[in-house]
C-alpha cells in the first residue's frame, strides 16, 4: 500500500512538472529588427532581421537566426509569466553600457513569455551596474 502511495504522488509531479514548461513555450516563432547589435547566449549578432524558434521539443532550447541566415545561435530560456497579458509581442534587451543583451521574449495577448539565461559575460558586465532595459516590436509567426 505503501509503494503505491508513493507511485502516486510521483506520478502527479511528472505530470505537472511536464505541464509548467508547456505555459511557456513559443509554439512558432517571433520575428523582430534591431538597429543595434546584441548579444544572443554567447554569441553577438550584428543589426538587422532575426527569427526565433523552438530549435527542439524542448522548452529551453530556442533557436535565433538572422533573416539572411549567415548568423544563429541557440538560446538557453526559461518558461516566464505576468500577472497580466502582455500588451504585444516584443523581445526586451538589458543594456549595460554600450552592450545589449537579448534578455525576454513575449507573446502578445498572453501571460507567458521566455527568459534568456544570462551567461557569465553577461553577468560580468551587469556587475556594479542596473540594465537599462528597452524592446523592439516583433511578430508572431505562423
Amino acid at each position: 500500500m505503501r509503494k503505491r502511495h508513493k507511485l502516486l504522488i510521483l506520478a502527479a509531479l511528472l505530470s505537472l512538472l511536464s505541464a509548467v514548461p508547456a505555459v511557456g513555450q513559443i509554439t512558432n516563432s517571433l520575428n523582430f529588427e534591431t538597429t543595434f547589435p546584441f548579444y544572443a547566449g554567447n554569441v553577438k549578432l550584428p543589426a538587422g532581421s532575426y527569427k526565433v524558434t523552438p530549435a527542439t521539443e524542448s522548452v529551453s532550447l530556442l533557436l535565433i537566426e538572422s533573416a539572411d541566415g549567415s548568423h544563429s545561435a541557440f538560446l538557453e530560456c526559461t518558461p516566464t509569466n505576468s500577472e497580466s497579458p502582455h500588451a504585444q509581442t516584443d523581445v526586451t534587451f538589458n543594456k549595460y553600457g554600450k552592450i545589449d543583451f537579448l534578455n525576454l521574449l513575449w507573446v502578445g495577448g498572453q501571460t507567458y513569455g521566455m527568459q534568456v539565461a544570462p551567461t557569465k559575460f553577461e553577468q560580468a558586465t551587469a556587475k556594479g551596474t542596473s540594465p537599462v532595459r528597452h524592446s523592439v516590436a516583433a511578430k508572431s509567426g505562423g
